[in-house]
């Protein structure tokens, strides 16, 4: 189902991650999942998977657990000598994998949808012969950046860490991608923003995954509540006249897909084309159980909005 861009219909569609061949969610339960990230199985907590697992002993068989602590945070246990870092592959793109000390591995494979969405645009815009200039904000390791790069789109790729964005450029030179038109900022996004807006400068289309809370690197206070409204009145004067798609990731518990429909609703309620909402998910391997893992909404100008 779809929603009109003025937001007068509401719309919901479950995106499966199911194409993955390095990565496989083996199984979920009592507020944990097990993975397989290449050779490599790792246990690491989900809120959302309060089912009980299954009691046999399949769930042994892991290389690294993460422990979380009573005080927050937590710790890793590996039961064999793991590298410093690994490579796994998505269709022609390659990322690194690391377990960090946040119990994040520097992936979100259950966005691989949204990729090959992002994909799919860039390259019908390319083979009609237009040139597309994509923003990526909060941009993480730039799993996005990288699925943009490679369809042949200009990238700009922002993150307030330093590291983080160190990591995305490491992405990009494993896919092969390490000479692509893409710019690496480091910069509080909301500040960069306004920025690009006094510059005059505009994007084909946009991606953003803004987080719950946080701090920019100089103490810029976000909260997604009070604070992306605002950014996305801001973003929505870097578009070009015809821009070509947008997309919100999101996982704050607090924020219905529907919700990041209403938003670009506004937003883009005088752009036409249509909007599309809803979660995206692992299937597990076990027993085909979905895992919830976040929820997505995305603006597209060809009425094509929906997976």
């Amino acid at each position: 189902m779809n929603t009109k861009a003025d937001g007068s219909q509401n719309s919901y569609a479950l995106l499966l991650a199911d194409s993955w061949q390095d990565y496989q969610l083996l199984d979920s339960g009592d507020g944990m999942k097990m993975e397989r990230w290449g050779d490599v199985v790792l246990v690491r907590p989900h809120p959302q998977a309060i089912w009980p697992k299954r009691k046999d002993g399949e769930w042994s068989g892991w290389d690294g657990f993460y422990h979380r602590s009573e005080e927050g945070g937590g710790q890793w246990q590996f039961r064999r000598p793991l590298p410093e870092s690994w490579n796994i592959r998505y269709r022609e793109l390659t990322f690194r994998i690391r377990p960090t000390n946040f119990k994040h591995t520097g992936l979100f494979p259950e966005q691989a949808p949204n990729w090959d969405w992002c994909m799919a645009n860039i390259r019908a815009a390319r083979a009609a012969g237009r040139e597309v200039s994509v923003l990526n904000l909060f941009g993480y390791t730039g799993a996005a950046t990288v699925a943009c790069a490679a369809a042949g789109a200009s990238v700009c790729h922002v993150d307030a860490a330093k590291g983080i964005v160190q990591w995305c450029r490491d992405n990009a030179a494993l896919s092969g991608l390490g000479a692509a038109p893409v710019r690496y900022i480091a910069e509080d996004c909301q500040k960069f923003v306004k920025r690009e807006v006094r510059r005059g400068k505009r994007y084909d289309a946009i991606i953003m995954d803004p987080p719950t809370y946080g701090r920019g690197p100089d103490g810029e206070l976000w909260k997604i509540e009070e604070h992306l409204w605002d950014l996305l009145k801001e973003c929505r004067a870097l578009l070009c006249d015809s821009p070509l798609f947008f997309l919100i990731n999101g996982y704050s518990t607090g924020l219905s897909p529907l919700v990041l429909a209403n938003l670009l609703g506004e937003l883009l309620r005088d752009s036409g084309g249509s909007i599309a909402a809803g979660e995206v998910g692992l299937p597990a391997q076990r027993d085909g159980k979905i895992l919830p893992c976040g929820h997505y909404g995305r603006w597209n100008a060809d009425g094509a909005g929906h997976p």
